[in-house]
């Protein structure tokens, strides 16, 4: 069937939302599990059936925790793993096969959306489970029925993110499909499922809590499971990066140094406080480990793109060298101080790995404003870092405005961080002469070559561009390939050449990126025509001269601005808005829960397990 265009309907659907059949599919899917939750729940509350406490108690002899606390948890372990799987999975196909055909042609769809709803179940049952008051910081639900506060947050976040699924097909069907990971929609799916681990955390404190005081410390073992718990926390931190761990990144390079500092400095802050010693070290391997295995299963086992990401050892020594301080003992200050060192000789450190392992270096030119950006935000990511580890422990918050205004703070100075972050230019004279030359032999299914690129003026960059490459993305994930990234060689003030062959043909999208300071712009040098959207293609030139344009009209040419100018900015500022709630809410449920269950503040943190 075709349009009135003559577009069939199929592709028409490609380049906008999924196809009507496979959203009915889905909703009722969700419908089916919400319903089989729901009366899962009633029957468990009315006492009819006995195996949901069976499981919940079989999990607490496990995990030395109230049954309401361990199985949630128990579940949550495996739920994480397998949506960060699925993210991955899904983020490497798009970067190496392009668009799919709706959200149930997509294998690693399925991963995300199991792991969505097992975190949205995990939260629920920490609601259904208790039949007595869980804890004194409980929320009364009906006259008889209580649920801990960390439940409840983290049935929120999963709901949150799971939301964003049938939001992110009418984002698409607005405004097109915005292939970024920063689309708003996207930023609720990650968004919901990353913060869940301060759920976890607030869950976790309120079932040692009801343990009582004469809870033992936990077991190596234990200690072990909860480093791995703030191991996830760094991972749940750091998928906002995940474009830059493909070098795909279409947002400047200064963002990343700032990104890494501020889940360094949260995440392992939280867990040196929490659990003495050591976790913090042993948090960063958990996470190097847990990252590592999925990129191999996604990229060599599956044949997609492969990705890195970052270490955290740097952030992980210096808060293990501060923690041995006096300073120590004044949680917040220690905190904001250890974001301080993470900033600074922690990114110093971490700068090594990225200089080996990912495609952009941080060059010496963007240091200046990166650490404007990264020291700021790690000093008030390591202040809430202190104030969730003072939550875990259950020592006693400062006062309660002291709290909210850091949390405000930390949301204003991440906001302006992020703000000049986006910042970029394109000038107006800046042109560019691309000669290619064909790359020795080449076969009927793909057609290589080799660049010079001369930039005109001739000043046009500075002697040390974030980067000046060829980047071929989409070139099918079966051709050991899917992504080629050239940093190209200097040869002149002017002139640089590639230094690997570059594919212009087939599937294959094909484009000279340039990023020095504000400077991001783009030349198309091979694109495919896109009937879906309309698009024409743009054949490879033995020469060529073209004006830079916004990358984003060539890396995110599947959007559409066939809409009035104030829908998106509305559209982005309810999702902002919705955010920024959801963060309240983690703030009040810490709050509410240390102001209930903390002690005098002479309690220490479980600094040694038992063997």
């Amino acid at each position: 069937m075709t349009t009135s265009d003559g577009t069939s309907l199929h592709l028409a659907a490609e380049g906008g939302g999924a196809a009507l059949d496979q959203v009915f599919l889905m909703s009722a899917a969700a419908a089916v599990v919400s319903i089989g939750l729901l009366w899962i729940g009633y029957l468990h509350r009315t006492r009819k059936i006995t195996w949901l406490t069976t499981l919940a108690d079989w999990a607490a002899r496990r995990v030395n925790r109230p049954p309401w606390a361990a199985l949630p948890i128990f579940l949550f372990t495996s739920t994480i793993i397998c949506a960060l799987f699925g993210f991955l999975w899904d983020v490497s196909l798009h970067i190496g096969d392009g668009r799919d055909e709706g959200p149930l042609a997509n294998p690693a769809h399925y991963f995300i959306l199991v792991g969505l709803f097992l975190l949205f179940i995990s939260g629920m049952l920490s609601v259904f489970l208790p039949f007595d008051k869980p804890g004194r910081a409980a929320v009364r639900i009906t006259r008889h029925w209580y649920a801990p506060v960390g439940g409840i947050l983290l049935a929120g976040c999963g709901f949150y993110a799971l939301v964003g699924f049938p939001l992110d097909d009418v984002w698409h069907r607005i405004f097109g499909q915005d292939v970024t990971l920063w689309g708003p929609t996207h930023l609720m799916l990650i968004g919901g499922a990353g913060l869940s681990l301060i759920a976890v955390v607030i869950l976790d404190r309120e079932g040692r809590a009801a343990m009582g005081p004469d809870l033992p410390p936990d077991g190596r073992g234990q200690w072990l499971v909860r480093c791995l718990a703030f191991g996830g926390l760094v991972i749940g931190m750091s998928v906002f990066q995940i474009e830059y761990d493909f070098g795909v990144e279409q947002f400047r390079l200064v963002l990343q140094p700032m990104m890494i500092a501020g889940a360094g400095a949260f995440a392992l802050v939280a867990a040196r406080i929490s659990l003495g010693p050591g976790s913090a070290l042993v948090a960063a391997v958990f996470a190097i480990l847990l990252r590592g295995v999925v990129a191999v299963v996604v990229g060599p086992a599956l044949g997609a793109p492969v990705n890195v990401f970052p270490l955290y050892l740097g952030a992980a020594v210096v808060i293990e060298l501060l923690a041995l301080t006096p300073l120590f003992k004044r949680r917040v200050l220690f905190g904001a101080v250890a974001g301080l060192g993470v900033a600074t000789i922690g990114l110093w450190i971490e700068s090594w790995w990225i200089a080996a392992a990912y495609p952009f270096p941080w060059v010496t030119g963007m240091w200046g404003e990166a650490l404007a950006m990264a020291v700021p935000v790690g000093v008030v990511a390591g202040l809430c870092g202190g104030l969730l580890g003072l939550v875990s422990v259950g020592e006693r918050l400062p006062r309660r405005w002291i709290s909210i205004t850091a949390v405000v703070l930390s949301v204003v100075v991440i906001g302006g961080a992020v703000a000049n972050g986006l910042r970029v230019s394109v000038p107006a004279d800046m042109t560019a002469r691309v000669v290619l030359t064909p790359a020795g032999p080449n076969d009927a299914a793909e057609q290589n070559v080799t660049a010079e690129v001369f930039l005109d003026p001739a000043d046009a960059i500075s002697g040390d561009p974030e980067w000046v490459t060829l980047m071929s993305w989409q070139g099918g994930v079966d051709n050991d390939r899917g992504i080629v990234i050239d940093r190209l060689e200097r040869v002149g003030p002017n002139q640089f050449r590639s230094t690997e062959p570059i594919p212009v043909s087939g599937s294959w999208k094909t484009i000279l990126r340039v990023q020095d300071g504000t400077t991001m712009a783009g030349v198309p040098v091979y694109l495919p025509a896109d009937p879906a959207i309309g698009a024409e293609g743009e054949p490879a030139q033995q020469t060529s001269t073209k004006p830079f344009v916004s990358e984003i009209s060539i890396l995110q040419r599947e959007r559409t601005f066939d809409y009035p100018s104030w829908l998106f900015g509305a559209a982005a500022v309810v999702v902002l808005v919705c955010s920024l709630l959801l963060i309240a809410a983690l703030s009040w449920g810490a709050g509410r829960v240390n102001s209930r269950e903390a002690t005098s503040g002479a309690r220490k943190p479980e600094l040694q397990p038992q063997q």
